[in-house]
């Protein structure tokens, strides 16, 4: 099968998508933009900051929610279940359910003065409905920061070259921060400078390597996560975002170009069965691939600290929709890249047990961009995942300080990140990502579940049609609760306490909310 084939096949799906799916949601919501943001009307230089530009925004919201996760997903189902499952999952999953998802979180945060997706729950639903919606969230985010802080440690000791690029990005950032919000300097200009100064990080990272063990690395990440928190947005978090975003576009730009130089023929079987060591295909594939076609985490991102950024209505289909078609584009190449390196690894379950997912994608890469990068294609792989990775990791860490001041009612920023903190760490710590992995996508996927019940309930407040929201919602509650039932038994077949209270408790959390969902719509009608 030819891999041109596969992508020009997903980019005319994606590009119709955006231009006719997404415009029918944008009148659905009424897009209006004279119609004033949340980042001026509630503007507080912390957190409610219209962004200068919007690429500056999109490129917050792209790093965001890619992260890692469009990446080891599909990485892990092509081996598991082949590459054509994985790929319908992502092209559909994307269009009709990823897609709503972000932007209709994003829009309807912006709508309601910038709240989260739990306050939203809470005007639409009911106060439990919030209070459930929040304990869901907030153990799920555990669970992300865990193994995201886990999975750049792990690599930062392997990799020790990426160390530099990655963790120097951070006082670059904070400059280019300065630059463009103090000294209110030329966006142009400020984000040469930027990508110069990475440009230069990566060049020195190679003949500068830093080494550590795991535990150092756990402990510096978590330290960095404290401050990407507590410091204003546009300081920190807002421009590491952005110039990661074009590590990724030049990363996903240069793949792409080399599949088009290679014109690679995939001999991997399509299809490897509907069983494996990890479960079904229906429904742990679903899961598996978390952030390539729909993540939960996107709404997080978008009504979290998206939407208190946006400066215009008119750009939310562009940050929102936009954002999760390029992040399946992200996945649609990690999946080609598994695929192409099956003629050296053969059998890619082992290989996914003794290499890991990263490392198979970076070999992949490595084969795709040959002609283009020699052989660094490996080493840019890595750099490029990693320092999305940091930006999962910052993001998370801050919507769940949010959260942690709402549910738990603790004023202070510095105590309620200290308590993410410390709940992550002793998690990450433990060193069970693959096993905390299942946990984290069903979490993930009910999350998204549940959002697009918020969104349900929004939408039939207003009394506008139901369909977008309401079929991918069912889908997707019925896919990750059946899920997470099996991985219950797992675990208590394993006698895994840890990760089978926290399935256990999702379940019941879940439970509660969808019975909270199907009571309001009923009373109102």
């Amino acid at each position: 099968m030819s891999a041109l084939l596969i992508v020009c096949a997903a980019f005319v799906l994606f590009t119709a998508a955006y231009r006719f799916y997404a415009k029918r949601l944008e009148r659905l919501w009424q897009v209006d933009p004279k119609r004033a943001t949340p980042a001026y009307t509630k503007y507080d230089s912390v957190d409610y900051i219209p962004s200068k530009n919007w690429l500056l925004l999109f490129g917050h919201q792209f790093a965001s929610i890619s992260g890692a996760g469009p990446i080891i997903g599909p990485v892990i189902a092509v081996a598991l279940w082949g590459w054509l499952p994985a790929l319908i999952w992502i092209v559909f999953g994307t269009i009709f359910i990823g897609g709503v998802h972000d932007f209709g979180s994003l829009i309807t945060s912006v709508r309601e003065g910038g709240s989260s997706v739990a306050d939203i729950a809470q005007h639409v639903i009911s106060r439990r409905a919030k209070i459930i919606f929040s304990l869901f969230v907030w153990l799920a985010l555990i669970l992300v920061i865990a193994v995201f802080a886990w999975l750049c440690a792990d690599t930062f000791v392997k990799e020790p070259k990426i160390v530099l690029p990655s963790l120097g990005l951070i006082p670059v950032a904070m400059l280019v921060g300065y630059l463009l919000y103090n000294l209110r300097a030329n966006t142009i200009l400020v984000t040469i400078f930027g990508l110069l100064a990475l440009a230069g990080l990566i060049l020195l990272g190679n003949a500068l390597p830093i080494g550590g063990s795991l535990t150092i690395w756990l402990i510096v990440l978590f330290v960095y996560c404290f401050f990407a928190s507590i410091l204003p947005v546009n300081i920190l978090l807002q421009p590491r975002d952005y110039l990661s975003s074009f590590l990724l576009f030049f990363g996903v730009g240069i793949g792409y170009i080399g599949l088009f130089l290679l014109k690679p023929v995939i001999t991997m079987p399509c299809y490897q069965g509907w069983s494996s060591g990890e479960g079904y295909l229906w429904p742990a594939l679903f899961v598996t691939v978390a952030c390539g076609a729909v993540s939960g985490f996107h709404a997080l991102i978008s009504s979290g600290t998206t939407s208190k950024q946006l400066a215009n209505e008119r750009q939310a289909k562009k940050i929102g929709y936009g954002g999760m078609v390029m992040e399946a584009v992200v996945a649609v190449l990690a999946i080609l890249a598994t695929a192409i390196i099956f003629k050296n690894k053969g059998d890619l379950r082992l290989a996914l047990k003794t290499d890991g997912p990263i490392s198979i994608f970076g070999q992949g890469y490595g084969v795709i961009t040959g002609s283009i990068l020699g052989g660094r294609g490996y080493f840019i792989a890595i750099t490029i995942l990693n320092a999305l990775i940091l930006t999962t990791l910052d993001s998370a860490t801050r919507i769940s300080r949010y959260i942690t001041e709402e549910l738990f009612k603790i004023k202070n920023r510095y105590y309620s990140t200290l308590i993410i903190i410390t709940f992550g760490f002793s998690l990450a710590i433990s060193g069970k990502w693959n096993k905390i992995w299942p946990a984290f996508g069903a979490s993930n996927q009910l999350v998204a579940a549940l959002a697009l019940f918020v969104l349900t309930c929004w939408l039939f407040l207003k009394k506008k049609p139901l369909k977008f929201t309401l079929w991918p919602a069912l889908f997707m509650a019925v896919t990750t609760v059946t899920s997470l039932i099996f991985q219950l038994i797992r675990y208590f077949r394993q006698k895994d306490l840890v990760l089978f209270l926290i399935s256990l408790i999702l379940i019941i959390l879940a439970a509660f909310m969808v019975y909270e969902v199907i009571k309001t719509i009923s009373r109102r009608r």
